[in-house]
């Protein structure tokens, strides 16, 4: 008997905009409270469920497989702040980790803060998150979403008899920082319809939270503002960001009741971050067009980018992407040709070098370094084919130990069964797009071979060629996995972003599209077995290249799509979208919508044949709202005119980032996996 899948009601609703309508058939769906929305997911739900259910089997072999591999019993290299050390650790057999700390020696008594195992009873999802030691080590703030809307309750801890304060703060971002009273807390609140997080408080212990003191409040809707302590412990630091300009206010934190001081005055363009050391700060900034960023310096009493020395200057072909400071050094962490470098340098100039790095298909980059007065650097290192590493590096001695390498259990990973290579495809106007790769050494380079390529693209975000056990279920099975490095991340440096980006956005998806066309061209695989991969804003793009280029792709991978594009920058109630405006554009000009609407994944869904598409979502979601991948799947279904497979699989407990245990994610990854196995024949 057919298994048919589900038929959305159409109920037009004509959106006008410049002139322009848009006739949305689906609109109607964007109520998570209506019985009827909810029918529909369901019913979505439960086609998938009877479309795969002769891959379940399948499916719970591959979680299994992948979760045999992970240590169960693990815990995270010790890290030391103000004489203590603390760690995370999994215990086998549960899904969520225990934070616990000790006093001076690792040998000495662990002493448990927080078993998010206990904690969680009771609930669908749960994530605790934003520790926040005081600086007499004796309470801890500490904030849980148990929903998945990253809306989260700040409570606190008193780390000696174990109790928890009455003290709760809700609609938080569940970060937050201590002022030297030990008593006063600073926290970011969000508004509760857009989620922006627009407000900063300060909060007194023993005080009820509802006379929590406003400290500032971010009004510009298109920034949101956050609060943190300087590495030196010595001021309370309040920023303001959007997409293309940044403010930061400073305090002493020995005076909470003192008024925060602009650093240096917001100027459209102009992006910075501080770093405090001594009696100067060090400044990253793209300052008189310096666009890979640059160091400057200035003395704590003139902050003004008009006081500003420069330190390390910009450079064409290197991006500085950060500072770490220490007592007696300096690292910074930059990017050349796509790879990773980190130099260390004495603050008296008598000794300068870089870690030596000989890979192409490697990440490498500062790990937890929050004491200030030792030599010893934390990083961490892996390459695409072999597992990371924790190393701590003494930049005096130049001595190296390797505290922690990922273990690969199973008895059957051997990084020599691995190939990496870094190959380079010429996008459409001639720019040289690099890609990422690895394989078993046993599979073949004759066109057979399942290629996944997967791509993110957008807010400068850079995936590296990271190691991954769970990928080896599919490297193990034949597929080669490709990392396309396109415009709108920034891989080659900040112009790699800022050509991906605004009127710029569609070289992100014609960069993706001729990544396949060249892995196609040179027999890594063919259009027969060559499949899609992206989430969030790489859901965009995942949508964007059905719609232009379908007949490259057997299979395509949509997670929390961002995909009705218009409709949702046009809706400023929804979380995200004003702080969008400097990525996207504001549609609400001409321009931006125009551009917007030839793109946008919902309004260009024609009738035409699709891949195989399995597109996933989660109701609660914040950042993606559900409504998007439940009205393109429902266009989709009424528009394709091929016989390939679609469905929507709907989280109906989580949010943007699917499952909270530790292993029920693997579950998620499972499902990704068993689809595209199973369109390969390979779901046994």
């Amino acid at each position: 008997m057919e298994i048919m899948p589900p038929v959305a009601k159409k109920v037009p609703v004509s959106l006008q905009k410049h002139g322009d309508i848009r006739v949305d058939d689906y609109y109607w769906m964007n109520d998570r409270t209506d019985q009827e929305v909810l029918d529909y997911l369901n019913a979505e739900n439960e086609y998938y469920q009877k479309m795969t259910s002769h891959t379940k089997a399948f499916q719970e072999t591959l979680f299994q497989e992948m979760k045999s591999r992970i240590k169960e019993d693990d815990s995270s290299v010790p890290y030391k702040l103000n004489g203590y050390w603390y760690k995370t650790s999994y215990e086998k057999g549960k899904e969520y980790p225990i934070y616990s700390r000790s006093v001076d020696s690792l040998e000495n008594t662990n002493e448990v803060m927080f078993d998010c195992n206990v904690l969680a009873e009771g609930h669908d999802f749960f994530n605790l998150r934003g520790i926040s030691i005081s600086p007499d080590n004796e309470l801890a703030a500490f904030a849980v979403d148990t929903v998945s809307r990253r809306q989260y309750t700040i409570q606190i801890k008193n780390l000696q008899t174990g109790e928890v304060f009455p003290d709760k703060i809700e609609n938080t971002t569940g970060s937050s920082a201590w002022a030297d009273d030990n008593k006063t807390l600073f926290y970011t609140k969000k508004d509760p319809v857009t989620l922006r997080s627009d407000k900063i408080y300060k909060h007194v212990l023993g005080t009820p939270s509802e006379k929590d003191e406003l400290v500032f409040h971010e009004k510009d809707d298109t920034y949101s503002t956050f609060v943190y302590k300087s590495k030196s412990r010595e001021y309370i630091i309040i920023g303001s960001v959007s997409t293309l300009t940044t403010e930061y206010q400073i305090l002493k934190a020995s005076d909470p009741n003192g008024e925060f001081k602009v650093f240096s005055p917001r100027e459209r363009g102009l992006e910075y971050s501080i770093s405090h050391y001594q009696d100067n700060f060090y400044v990253l900034t793209n300052k008189d067009g310096a666009t890979n960023f640059k160091l400057m310096q200035t003395t704590s009493g003139k902050t003004e980018s008009s006081n500003w020395k420069e330190f390390i200057p910009h450079r064409e072909d290197v991006l500085l992407e950060d500072v770490d400071i220490f007592k007696e050094y300096y690292v910074l962490s930059e990017r050349k040709n796509g790879l990773n470098e980190l130099k260390i340098t004495r603050w008296d100039n008598s000794n300068s070098y870089y870690l030596p790095f000989d890979s192409e298909t490697y990440v490498a980059g500062t790990s937890v370094n929050l004491d200030f007065d030792t030599q010893v650097l934390r990083y961490f290192y892996n390459e695409m084919g072999a597992p990371y590493a924790i190393i701590d590096f003494h930049m005096a001695t130049k001595d190296k130990n390797i505290l922690k390498e990922l273990e690969v259990l199973g008895g059957k990973f051997d990084k020599n069964n691995y190939k990496t290579k870094r190959v380079w495809a010429t996008a459409r106007d001639g720019v040289q797009v690099p890609i990422s790769m690895v394989y078993h050494k046993n599979t073949p380079m004759d066109g057979t071979s399942p290629l996944l390529q997967y791509a993110y693209g957008s807010y400068g975000n850079t995936i590296d060629p990271y190691f991954s056990s769970i990928r080896l279920s599919l490297l193990d099975r034949g597929f080669v996995y490709a990392i396309a490095h396109v415009r709108g991340g920034e891989y080659l440096g900040r112009p790699w972003y800022e050509d991906g980006k605004l009127l710029r956005k569609k070289n992100t998806f014609t960069d993706f599209i001729d990544c396949s066309k060249f892995l196609i061209a040179k027999n890594y695989t063919s259009a027969e077995h060559l499949y899609a991969s992206g989430g969030s804003a790489g859901g965009l793009l995942m949508g964007a290249i059905v719609n232009m280029a379908p007949e490259l792709y057997n299979g395509v991978i949509a997670s929390v799509p961002f995909v009705d594009v218009v409709t949702t920058m046009l809706d400023d109630t929804i979380p995200l979208t004003t702080g969008e405006y400097d990525e996207w554009g504001n549609p609400n000009e001409k321009e931006y919508y125009d551009y917007m609407k030839s793109y946008s994944p919902y309004d260009n869904v024609e009738a035409k044949a699709y891949p195989n598409l399995y597109v996933s979502t989660g109701l609660h979601d914040s950042q993606v709202q559900y409504w998007e991948p439940a009205k393109w799947v429902a266009k989709l279904r009424e528009l394709k005119t091929d016989d390939n497979v679609l469905f929507l699989d709907t989280n109906m407990e989580a949010g943007h980032g699917g499952a909270s245990g530790r292993f029920e994610s693997l579950k998620e990854t499972a499902k990704d996996y068993s689809f595209i196995l199973d369109l390969e024949g390979k779901a046994l």
